[in-house]
């Protein structure tokens, strides 16, 4: 499903990998990545509060919506892989330093990018999440069952793949009812059982991969003292509360120049806010 309000074209990142990438407006560029069991279509709110004066690039993620689903050879899914595949599609516009917003999974490959590309990233958005180290760190005792399925799509390739492969719909499909304040179109819902119905394996693969060879990258990073510089905005859901954590101190340890906020929205804030989140953006790049 394409938006009428989008040009679409096919970019190839390393690897040969075609992704699906959606673009609007004019001006400095800014990147949207979309989050889990989405597709760039959960910004088309977003980016139109944005084209006015900037150039959104909205990419599928490898893996996801109508990007190509390359089988897993252990670094496939890796978040710095899927990072240096958005400087790619950036690079291939035209754009050599942009700013990153990412929600959910996309968070977790902003933050990625944030981190291999200090020079290309200017400003970095996340939404959502917290960094993949400090998420499985806080998934603790009877609350974390909200996080069954990080889990079981942790799990050795098989089991994941045919339990939800058997019935795609409910299994995606209890996401989007469930985390979101308010019920989506229902075409777009639609759009986005279809695309995660054809992609159960890739996007296992990405889960996967973030309980593995991300977590050996991040907890690099962390040992190695490096953090994010470029102006970093978190916003999140009041997780902390049931969880038990303190989100903004555990960003602080990443980011040197923050601002956590902690919003009143369900998860699928982009498409529920549309104006708040664009308003948020351009303040953010006003630093």
């Amino acid at each position: 499903m394409n938006h009428t309000a989008f040009d679409y074209q096919r970019v190839q990142v390393s690897g040969g990998i075609g992704l699906n990438v959606a673009t609007t407006g004019g001006g400095t560029p800014v990147v949207l990545l979309h989050g889990f069991p989405q597709t760039h279509l959960m910004w088309r709110h977003v980016a139109a509060g944005l084209a006015a004066d900037h150039t959104v690039i909205m990419p599928d993620l490898r893996g996801y919506g109508d990007s190509d689903k390359p089988q897993d050879t252990g670094l496939t899914y890796a978040k710095r892989t899927m990072a240096q595949d958005v400087v790619d599609v950036a690079k291939a516009l035209g754009h050599d330093r942009f700013a990153l917003v990412g929600h959910d999974r996309g968070a977790l490959v902003a933050f990625r990018a944030a981190l291999d590309h200090p020079k290309t990233i200017t400003h970095l958005a996340s939404l959502d999440v917290l960094p993949t180290l400090d998420m499985w760190d806080v998934m603790r005792g009877t609350s974390a069952a909200v996080g069954f399925h990080l889990f079981l799509m942790a799990q050795p390739p098989g089991l994941p793949e045919q339990l939800i492969g058997a019935s795609p719909d409910a299994f995606f499909g209890h996401f989007l009812d469930a985390w979101g304040a308010t019920p989506f179109p229902k075409d777009i819902k639609d759009e986005y059982l279809r695309a995660s119905r054809e992609a159960v394996t890739s996007i296992v693969a990405d889960y996967r991969a973030s309980a593995t060879i991300d977590v050996e990258h991040d907890t690099a990073d962390r040992a190695a003292g490096n953090r994010i510089e470029m102006p970093v905005t978190v916003l999140q859901q009041d997780w902390g509360a049931a969880l038990g954590f303190d989100a903004k101190q555990l960003w602080s340890a990443w980011a040197a120049d923050l601002d956590h906020q902690t919003v009143p929205y369900g998860h699928f804030m982009a498409e529920e806010a549309p104006q708040e989140m664009a308003r948020t953006i351009r303040d953010l790049l006003k630093r």
